[in-house]
């Protein structure tokens, strides 16, 4: 493998890293929202929440990916690969924070949502001041660990031609004909992506386990 190809794969970890990077951003946005909606009380509203986090977690990401790109195009709407796999990848990381930060607002000790009713805080300002400061401190391990999922679910996006990490040493060992070389190098790259992030999570939760006893 020479320097222009090594540097092809660079180029594909940068888009990557770039999808994972927009897909757990939006999806944080929007799966805080869901999160809150789960959380509401107001019945309409969890159960809307709750079939939109059953439908995403109960497919594929691989046929999610598939239907935002050739399902949005049979109804006219034709995005180019870029868009379509960041539209698929917030939808998917919206599910799953959603639910995971669902479990961590009603992890919160009950006491301290009812002395914040006692002291009249209003709905914002204890989901502001009291409560999720501490869920985001409790599902801090699970979010990471969603993350390392997401890097590595990025591989996915070749379906619909869009050239990441995984796609990019496809089309390198095609042309130099050494997969074991090529997907070597791109499980390194991977690897050095996700490890830290793995051991960063592992490292918060036996901070959190020790803190809670």
């Amino acid at each position: 493998m020479n320097g222009s190809e090594f540097l092809f794969l660079l180029v594909g970890l940068k888009w990557t890293i770039f999808l994972s990077a927009i897909g757990f951003v939006c999806g944080s946005i929007s799966g805080l929202g869901i999160a809150l909606a789960r959380t509401s009380g107001i019945r309409p509203l969890e159960r809307g929440t709750a079939g939109y986090i059953a439908l995403f977690q109960g497919t594929p990401l691989l046929m999610q990916l598939f239907v935002v790109y050739y399902g949005l195009a049979l109804v006219g709407l034709k995005l180019d690969a870029w868009l379509s796999v960041a539209i698929g990848f917030t939808l998917h990381a919206s599910a799953f924070l959603g639910e995971i930060w669902r479990g961590s607002i009603e992890a919160v000790p009950k006491g301290q949502i009812e002395a914040a009713k006692a002291l009249s805080l209003g709905y914002v300002s204890r989901m502001r001041d009291v409560i999720l400061p501490q869920a985001i401190k409790i599902s801090l391990p699970a979010t990471i660990g969603f993350l390392v999922q997401l890097i590595k679910g990025t591989s996915l996006a070749a379906i619909v031609g869009f050239t990441e990490l995984a796609r990019a040493g496809t089309i390198v060992s095609n042309q130099i004909f050494k997969p074991l070389l090529v997907f070597g190098v791109v499980g390194a790259l991977y690897f050095l992506i996700c490890w830290p992030l793995s051991l960063y999570g592992a490292r918060l939760e036996r901070r959190l386990a020790a803190a809670s006893h």
